[in-house]
């Protein structure tokens, strides 16, 4: 019968829960000859001494006395420490989606955002107009420059004679229009002199004429006189001789008329070719000296070319020239990157373009600045393919297996030029983009 109430034995614990029903055995008698260290087997033990069955402990309890919990208690507890654990995360996810779902529809607006853009300018490419060496260079990568200040000075002794040359050449001109006015002053007077030598052929030919009508005249009286006997036959043949050189002498006077005019005609044209280079002109505006002058324009221009200048305000890289080094006309020789054009080419992609329209604003972050430093812009234009579009190699899309993927557009952002002062930015720099699609419908 199980021990309980005032039954129980003074120095005996109870055994607890599923052994409560065991009945204990008494101590049996110790024989003289057994050591008092011999193991107790019974189910008694000593104070301060664990309960034990058959030498060992009894369950729910241990060498030191101490109740243990039953283990099927423990099991119970872990899995409703997981299950707490499992409908806490579960919790968290469904909070975090809710989150993000009256973000992106009640807060964020209607955007349309990308980080793939860059920062991109219109680069000034400085490039001599002039071939020479090089004297002086007078600046150096990543320096800031602006628009006039000189960059390289070229070598110009050579340009310097070219515009001796071209001065020489124009006072040579002046002078060759001042000898075609002297000319025709000259073809003016011959002009007259053959008109005049016209003239007095024709008063030769008629004293000629008056000679020959003489002569005629004479001979004809000589003639009548001599058929009479009255006039010697010597007198007849004077007479048929001075007709004769009168005759000789108007054929002469009219010679000489025809002379006079091919001279005087003659004399005309040199006159009309000449005054052709002068018709209508001055000697500064004569064409030889218009053109000459230009040459030494020219000439005077390449000597100024000499000093090559910023085209742009900006920064000077990358530099490719040194001392001593010819270049050549046309040869780019360094880079001037206009800071304050900068603007931004966001690659969106297609599918995000449907409500995208030019003067939209944009909402722009540096990777530079971080997101601290915000940039606002307005949407410029798009670009007029995607990006494989252009490329080097262009896709194939008709030959082999096709894949489809989505192609990004680039589209231009301008920038405020005064965020742009007060936070430069390079080029080349990543941006995250976006657009505020609020006012699209």
């Amino acid at each position: 019968m199980p021990l309980a109430g005032p039954d129980r034995v003074p120095g005996r614990l109870p055994v607890l829960d599923a052994e409560m029903d065991t009945e204990l055995e008494p101590i049996p008698a110790r024989d003289a000859h057994e050591s008092p260290e011999r193991e107790n087997t019974s189910g008694f033990c000593a104070p301060g001494r664990a309960p034990t069955m058959g030498g060992k402990p009894a369950a729910g309890t241990t060498s030191a006395g101490k109740v243990e919990p039953p283990a099927g208690a423990e099991g119970q507890d872990n899995r409703q420490r997981r299950l707490r654990l499992l409908l806490l995360f579960g919790g968290f996810l469904l909070f975090a989606a809710a989150a993000w779902w009256l973000w992106a529809n009640v807060f964020a607006g209607d955007v349309e955002s990308t980080e793939n853009a860059y920062t991109n300018v219109e680069l000034a490419q400085v490039t001599p107009l002039v071939s020479a060496p090089v004297k002086r260079v007078r600046v150096v990568e990543s320096q800031k420059v602006a628009a006039g200040d000189v960059l390289v000075e070229l070598d110009d002794a050579d340009l310097r004679l070219a515009v001796s040359q071209a001065e020489a050449a124009l006072g040579k001109a002046r002078r060759r229009v001042w000898q075609l006015e002297a000319n025709d002053a000259s073809l003016e007077g011959q002009e007259k002199v053959r008109s005049a030598e016209e003239a007095t052929a024709r008063a030769d030919l008629a004293r000629a004429q008056a000679d020959l009508d003489k002569a005629l005249l004479d001979e004809d009286r000589t003639q009548k006189l001599s058929s009479h006997g009255w006039a010697p036959t010597q007198r007849l043949d004077d007479a048929h001789t001075s007709v004769r050189q009168a005759r000789a002498a108007v054929a002469q006077a009219e010679a000489s008329i025809a002379v006079a005019q091919a001279a005087q005609h003659a004399a005309t044209g040199a006159r009309r070719a000449n005054q052709a280079l002068l018709e209508n002109a001055t000697v500064e505006t004569n064409p030889e000296v218009a053109a000459a002058r230009a040459q030494l324009d020219q000439a005077r221009l390449d000597l100024d070319r000499a000093i090559i200048r910023a085209p742009v305000d900006g920064i000077v890289d990358p530099r490719r020239i040194a001392v001593g080094q010819r270049v050549q006309a046309g040869a780019p020789i360094m880079v001037v990157v206009p800071l304050q054009d900068m603007h931004v080419e966001a690659n969106f992609k297609e599918v995000q373009l449907a409500r995208v329209r030019p003067g939209q604003p944009v909402r722009l972050t540096s990777d530079l600045y971080g997101s601290d430093i915000v940039y606002r812009g307005r949407v410029g234009g798009f670009a007029g393919g995607t990006g494989a579009a252009f490329a080097a190699i262009p896709a194939q899309n008709a030959t082999g297996n096709w894949i489809k993927v989505v192609q990004r557009l680039p589209v231009r952002i301008d920038l405020d030029p005064a965020e742009l002062r007060t936070h430069p930015l390079r080029v080349g720099l990543s941006m995250h983009a976006t657009i505020d699609l609020s006012g699209s419908h």
